[in-house]
């Protein structure tokens, strides 16, 4: 459970490569419902640093859309593209530290080598540290890894809220990843926990989707000397394919301008429903006087 002595500071932050699905809007619940039964601070972030995949205007949408779901944040919405020197501020100090280094392996060569490692019979079908002491001649880099630790500084584990106690072996099951990619744009690990640290968020909740991506970002913030914040990590909605529901397999938007009424029936109640709330409401206010107990009475019922 959550800390009694911090304040509770939770977040939620969707990137905008288009408007909010239903998966979206179940992490969105879970995440604003905690922040409510933990009488604590909600955060709205803008995960807006894959150019290449933001949409105009999506975050706006997004914004609006949680408005119209009754879910308002608290303080002034944040966009990562508008904190890029905290980002270079954490990079000077990985390099300060010896934790990065260049690599110039493209994906094909990764995969490759990944490939050549799986036959060889180790079965670590991670990163193999190809440019870990220096690139090859003839290279050039393609962005910077950070640098994992071996042996047993390399576990890292985690209690979860909703799956319980969880490790995972960096080298083995991570390797060295991606802090800058080749193109310029900051990876998603170092930008998530700079953003968490920096805006002092105590509690974590998101996709289980992101559940592989935790023990990184615990030693990310090792290396920073950034607290562990808590995580709980609900499970993802999927398609008829059992595919996690994203842009990229082909999410609709749950909001389409309908009534409030029809909001709440479409995608409100079926969202909680999802999360193993029983919730019946007759309108917005009602929906959330209700679903926060409802909240409180599921979390009790986790390991």
């Amino acid at each position: 459970m959550p800390s009694s002595t911090a304040p509770y500071i939770g977040r939620f932050a969707p990137s905008p490569s288009g408007p909010l699905h239903m998966g979206s809007l179940v992490a969105a619940m879970a995440s604003y419902l905690d922040a409510k039964v933990h009488h604590g601070a909600w955060l709205l972030r803008i995960e807006d640093l894959d150019y290449d995949r933001n949409v105009d205007g999506a975050d706006a949408a997004i914004l609006a859309s949680l408005r119209r779901c009754g879910m308002t944040w608290d303080g002034e919405a944040t966009w990562q593209s508008r904190r890029l020197p905290l980002y270079e501020a954490a990079l000077q100090r990985l390099r300060e530290d010896g934790l990065v280094y260049a690599c110039g392996c493209s994906r094909k060569e990764i995969h490759d080598s990944v490939l050549r490692a799986g036959a060889a019979g180790n079965g670590a079908m991670v990163y193999p540290g190809t440019c870990r002491h220096g690139l090859a001649p003839g290279k050039v880099a393609r962005g910077l890894r950070l640098r994992v630790p071996d042996g047993e500084a390399a576990v890292y584990g985690f209690v979860d809220r909703w799956h319980g106690a969880l490790r995972q072996h960096l080298a083995d099951e991570a390797g060295d990843f991606i802090v800058l990619r080749g193109d310029g744009y900051w990876a998603y690990q170092l930008a998530v926990v700079v953003d968490d640290g920096e805006q002092g968020v105590t509690q974590v909740v998101r996709g289980a989707d992101l559940l592989d991506s935790t023990p990184r970002q615990l030693y990310l913030q090792d290396a920073l000397g950034l607290p562990h914040p808590g995580y709980l990590h609900v499970p993802v909605v999927n398609n008829a394919l059992g595919e996690k529901l994203s842009k990229q397999t082909g999410a609709l938007a749950f909001d389409t301008g309908t009534p409030a009424l029809d909001l709440l029936a479409s995608a409100l109640l079926p969202a909680a429903r999802f999360l193993g709330l029983d919730v019946q409401a007759n309108n917005l206010d009602d929906f959330w006087r209700r679903a926060i107990p409802a909240w409180a009475r599921r979390l009790s019922e986790r390991p």
